[in-house]
C-alpha cells in the first residue's frame, strides 16, 4: 500500500512540475513574441478597436462588406478581396476578440454588433452604398445590419448561410455539453501563453482554410497569441439563439438583389455516422436556399461544388462568386 503511495504521490509531483513548465514556458513565449502585424488597420470605434482590412479604389460602385462566420477570421475572405479588387471596394472586419480585433465588454447582442460595424465603416471613411455578404452565421448579422440601417444597403449575398429555420428542419442535435467547457479551456490556455506555444511550432495553424496562400495561413498563428479569440467567441456565442431568433424574423426583402451561394459537398461518411440521411439534408438544404432567395422578387441561388468554407477559400471557387457578384452590380446599373 505505501508503494501504491508513492507511485501516486510520484506521478502527481511528476504531472505538477510538467504543468508548471508547460506554463512558464507558455508565459515566457507569450513576452516574447512580437506584438502581430494585422493585414489591414485597427480603427478606434470608441472603447476598443476593431480590425478592418479593405481593398480596391474606392469608386461610383457599391462596396462589398463581408460579415463573417461564426469564429471565422476576416482573412478566410482572402480571395473575395484579390479578386474584387481591381473592380469595386471590398471590406473584410473582424468582430470583436476575433482574428485582430481587440475583446470588447460590451454586450454581443446583434444590434450591437451591427451598430459597432456601421460605426467601423463610419470612422474608417468607407461610404454606401454597401452590398452585404454573409458567410455561414454572419448570414443573419447582415439581415440585422439591413433592417438597422436599409437607406445604406443595395444588396445582400448569402454564401452558405444557414436558413433560420435550419436547425428544426434538419433535426440537428444540440451542440455537445462538453464543448463550451473546452471553449474556457482553451481560452484560459490561450492566456498562459500555451496556445501561443503551439502556434509557433505546429506545421499548422489552429485555424486554417484550405486553397489560401501559404502566407495568410501563416497569419493565423498571430490569432493565439492570447486567449482573447476563443473569449470573443465564447461571449458572441452565448447570445447565438437571439440572433437567429431575430433573423428569422427579418425575412422579407422585396425587390432588394439577394444572390444565395451554397456549397454541396457534405462529408456523407461522416453524417452517416452520426445518423443522418445525407439525401434527406441535400434536399432540404437545397429547398431553404432557395426559401432564402424567394424572399425577394430580385433573388437568385447558385449551388457550387465546394463545402462550408472551400466555395470561398479555393480561388476557383470563389472566382464563381466574385463573377456573379459583379454581374448583379452591372444589374443595378452601376
Amino acid at each position: 500500500m505505501k508503494t501504491v503511495k508513492k507511485i501516486l504521490k510520484w506521478i502527481g509531483i511528476s504531472l505538477g512540475s510538467l504543468l508548471l513548465l508547460l506554463i512558464l514556458t507558455g508565459l515566457t513565449s507569450r513576452l516574447l513574441t512580437p506584438e502581430p502585424k494585422p493585414p489591414g488597420q485597427l480603427v478606434d470605434i470608441g472603447s476598443f478597436k476593431l480590425h478592418i482590412n479593405a481593398v480596391g479604389e474606392r469608386n461610383h460602385k457599391p462596396t462589398l462588406v463581408i460579415e463573417s462566420g461564426a469564429g471565422a477570421p476576416s482573412e478566410y475572405y482572402y480571395w473575395l478581396g484579390e479578386l474584387l479588387k481591381d473592380s469595386i471596394r471590398v471590406v473584410r472586419y473582424d468582430r470583436a476578440g476575433i482574428g485582430y480585433s481587440e475583446f470588447s465588454n460590451r454586450p454581443r447582442n446583434p444590434e450591437t454588433i451591427a451598430e459597432e460595424l456601421h460605426r467601423l465603416l463610419e470612422n474608417s471613411g468607407e461610404k454606401p452604398p454597401y452590398i452585404l455578404a454573409g458567410h455561414s452565421y454572419g448570414g443573419h448579422y447582415i439581415r440585422v445590419f439591413k433592417q438597422m440601417y436599409p437607406n445604406e444597403v443595395v444588396g445582400m449575398a448569402f454564401l452558405d448561410a444557414p436558413h433560420p429555420d435550419e436547425s428544426e428542419r434538419l433535426k440537428l442535435p444540440h451542440s455537445p455539453s462538453y464543448l463550451r467547457p473546452l471553449y474556457y479551456l482553451g481560452a484560459v490556455a490561450g492566456d498562459l501563453g500555451i496556445l501561443n506555444l503551439h502556434g509557433r511550432f505546429a506545421k499548422r495553424p489552429l485555424a486554417w482554410a484550405p486553397g489560401l496562400p501559404k502566407e495568410v495561413i501563416e497569419g493565423y498563428r498571430d490569432y493565439w497569441v492570447d486567449g482573447n479569440y476563443l473569449w470573443g467567441y465564447i461571449k458572441e456565442e452565448k447570445k447565438h439563439k437571439d440572433l437567429v431568433d431575430l433573423s428569422r424574423t427579418i425575412s422579407k426583402f422585396d425587390s432588394l438583389p439577394i444572390r444565395v451561394f451554397a456549397g454541396t459537398n457534405l462529408n456523407e461518411p461522416l453524417l452517416r455516422k452520426m445518423g443522418f440521411d445525407p439525401d434527406f439534408l441535400r434536399t432540404e438544404r437545397a429547398k431553404m436556399q432557395k426559401e432564402m432567395a424567394s424572399r425577394s422578387s430580385n433573388g437568385n441561388v447558385f449551388f457550387l461544388k465546394g463545402g462550408h468554407i472551400t466555395i470561398f477559400s479555393l480561388k476557383e471557387s470563389a472566382h464563381i462568386i466574385c463573377e456573379e457578384i459583379l454581374a448583379f452590380i452591372s444589374d443595378l446599373g452601376y
